[in-house]
Formats: structure tokens, sequence, C-alpha cells
């Protein structure tokens, strides 16, 4: 399937899933769109791709193309116009001791068992359960040379990290994994937060947050970064 992306970018070629069940709303049926894969991608085209709706997985660009569903709607933080609410300040707070490093490869043998432990506790009823390394190590490695990792330490001990994205304009927060005996600290919070901090020091525009669903309690947490913005018929707006 050919779909014209844009008068920029041209013709991309999409490759369409058959229709499957949906993994955020019951008794839905999902098609996605994945741009070819012999297409050649660097962060440029990538940044324009996230512009209208894709998402990254692995070494992968998708976007639901559902016939009877548009529910997955593009989110992202307007980095320059957000303000943190109080209990987001109190995180910061909280995590104050936290060591945040970040890297441009993962120490696998010191990654995997944090990320093994987070799936197996908090998604196991999902589709990335049971984990295993080899789902790690394609899931979230370094794309097109633009992929960072956010590590979080304590006393050295590492905590959890943050998979991001450096695009031309904006930051693409992939996937956060951290050790369930932190999650009193909110760590998935603070990941959020110092991804919008980072965006802001580096002058970027935005930090892409993947898709929002109204009607999915998994998704709500977005909404809880103000402005968030949607696309909604190839157009960003605030969701208000």
């Amino acid at each position: 399937m050919t779909r014209d992306i844009s008068p920029d970018i041209g013709k991309i070629r999409l490759l369409l899933t058959e229709p499957h069940a949906c993994s955020y709303l019951a008794n839905h049926q999902a098609t996605t769109a994945f741009v070819d894969p012999e297409t050649e991608i660097d962060a440029e085209l990538y940044g324009r791709m996230s512009a209208l709706g894709f998402r990254r997985s692995g070494l992968y660009l998708y976007s639901p193309l559902c016939s009877a569903c548009n529910s997955c709607v593009p989110a992202r933080i307007p980095v320059n116009q957000f303000r943190p609410s109080r209990s987001q300040k109190r995180c910061l707070k909280r995590n104050g001791d936290m060591t945040v490093t970040q890297v441009k490869a993962l120490n696998y043998d010191q990654h995997y068992p944090v990320y093994e432990r987070y799936i197996s506790s908090r998604h196991d009823q999902g589709d990335m359960f049971p984990p295993s390394r080899d789902q790690f190590e394609q899931f979230l490695g370094n794309a097109w040379d633009c992929t960072r990792f956010l590590e979080f330490r304590i006393e050295g001990q590492l905590i959890g990290c943050a998979v991001v994205d450096q695009l031309p304009d904006a930051l693409s927060a992939i996937y956060t994994y951290f050790d369930a005996d932190y999650a009193e600290r909110s760590p998935g919070t603070f990941a959020v937060l110092l991804q919008i901090q980072l965006a802001q020091e580096m002058g970027l525009d935005h930090v892409y947050l993947g898709y929002w669903i109204a009607d999915c309690q998994k998704m709500s947490y977005k909404t809880n970064y103000q402005p968030l913005e949607v696309l909604e018929q190839n157009t960003w707006r605030v969701l208000g």
C-alpha cells in the first residue's frame, strides 16, 4: 500500500498488518501500518514522521490505521509551555538523590535484570510478557544513532532507565522501566519530567509520548502533563 504522507516527504510505502485483537480496547480489532523496512530512515525522516503521528518500535516506524476506530491519538508535550503540577514538583524533590546519566549504549548485563523484573511484575498480562533478552535488545536498542538512555541510580545501584530518541526538534519517549521496589518514588513520572527538562535545555520544542486513548486507563497518565497536544485530522491542537 502506498499513501501520500506529505508533499515534502513524498510517497512512503506502508505495509499493513492483518486485523488483530487490540492491545488497549476490549472487543476491538486493530490494524497497524508500518513504514516499509527497506525505506532509508534517518533522524530527520523519523522526526517528520513523528510529527505525522508515527511511532518507533525497534527498527520499525508504525501508526495505527484501523478501519472502524480512531481512538489512538498521537500526543506530545510542548515543553516551553509546560508547567509542573504540585505533585510533579514533589516527585522531582523526592528523587533529588537520584543520579541521572545519559549514555548511548547499555550494559545489558546490568539493565536486562531490571527490565525483566519490571515486565514480570507490572505487565504480566501484556504483549511483552514473558520478557526475553532478545526482545529487550530488539525493542530498545539504538535506532538510527538517535537513541539515548537516561540511567537512574541511587548510590551506584541501577534503579531504572528512560529510553528516549533525539529528533531534530523534539525528544520521543520510547519506554521507561524500573525496579518495582522503588515504585513509591514514581519513577515513570520522574522520567517524563526529566525528558521535558532535557528538551528545554536542548532548545527542542516537544516531547512525544506516543498514543493517548481516552477510554484506556493505562493511557490516562499522559493528561497529567499540561498542556498536552494531540493530533486530530492532521492538525495538532491542545487537548481541552
